[in-house]
């Protein structure tokens, strides 16, 4: 799906008050969900990355940092998510040789690349397999929401210029569930980029003037460099992809052309194949996201923007990271 221009905070409105009594439903109905939920303790930390709204925050990213760190730790570390955009149901661990994103969506082929991943629609039944198979932790990409399994740790990454968009619950605006309500499960927020919507401010304000902010940004990696004076057709189907097009800019990249697909978007031969005469002589760049979308035959037509996240101060993360480790 494509978010709808009145989840934006700046444009708040007729829409958002319209359908208020129905995220007013949401509301109440997520809140009974967490209320009546019994979760499963298991026997292996789980750390938890998840967000409060729709659509692109930069959970992934985030969770790609922590499986690096527990690695380094010398912890087996396992990714579970529920495989967003994909068909299998699960238990099924990725195999990146025969699996691809329509059948466990973009983010697990991802994350698959870094560590063993999972995806499960049931996640109880997905972080047991995942211990049996040998995992001392195990990443939860999303799933906040989900009350099947407690979390030993969860963090809520909150993008800093978009915020929680208008601040009201789908379909009146981006969130999932009401600020108040997610804030009280959270252990920490990860905020990345600039407070431009003084998520600080909201967090001291909901009550939770204790609630440590981890700052840190989403960059692109060293070799992007290439990308400086070259002309760039750019195309991406993400939750914000004016946040990439910028990225290109910055990075040096003469943008000759830009094209949007909704947020998962599943590409067809034809599509690509338009975006490859559409280009011309430009480089073609899109998402690591978008590229495990598109069939084989036209990657190599292409080149993906590798990113990371930069912490403002690593050693928090890594002592979060350690904690619950030894807390266990």
């Amino acid at each position: 799906m494509r978010a709808p221009e009145f989840w934006d905070r700046k444009t708040d409105g007729f829409m958002p008050s319209l359908l208020r009594p129905l995220g007013c439903a949401v509301s109440a109905m997520a809140a009974l969900r967490q209320k009546n939920a019994r979760p499963y303790k298991a026997s292996v930390p789980i750390i938890c990355v998840g967000n409060l709204v729709a659509g692109g925050a930069g959970k992934t990213p985030v969770a790609i940092d922590l499986v690096e760190r527990l690695t380094k730790q010398g912890v087996k570390a396992h990714v579970l998510l529920r495989g967003y955009g994909g068909t299998e149901r699960g238990p099924t661990q990725v195999d990146l040789a025969i699996h691809n994103a329509r059948r466990v969506g973009d983010e697990a082929l991802l994350l698959a690349k870094v560590a063993p991943t999972w995806v499960s629609e049931d996640r109880k039944e997905g972080v047991l397999a995942a211990i049996k198979a040998g995992a001392q932790v195990l990443v939860l990409d999303d799933g906040f929401q989900n009350p099947s399994v407690h979390k030993d740790l969860s963090l809520l990454v909150v993008d800093g210029e978009y915020g929680f968009g208008n601040g009201r619950v789908m379909p009146a605006g981006p969130l999932r569930e009401s600020v108040i309500a997610g804030l009280k499960r959270a252990d920490s927020i990860v905020l990345l980029g600039s407070d431009a919507a003084d998520i600080w401010g909201k967090v001291q304000r909901a009550g939770h003037k204790n609630m440590p902010i981890l700052r840190a940004r989403i960059e692109a990696t060293p070799e992007a460099a290439y990308l400086k004076d070259q002309d760039v057709y750019a195309f991406a189907g993400i939750g914000r992809p004016q946040k990439f097009f910028d990225t290109l800019t910055t990075l040096g990249a003469k943008l000759v052309g830009c094209k949007t697909f909704d947020d998962h978007h599943p590409y067809t031969d034809i599509e690509i194949e338009t975006i490859i005469k559409g280009a011309g002589d430009a480089l073609i760049v899109t998402t690591t996201k978008d590229l495990v979308r598109i069939s084989k035959k036209h990657q190599g037509n292409m080149r993906a923007l590798n990113i990371a996240v930069a912490w403002k101060h690593s050693g928090d993360i890594d002592a979060a990271l350690k904690k619950v480790m030894t807390d266990e």
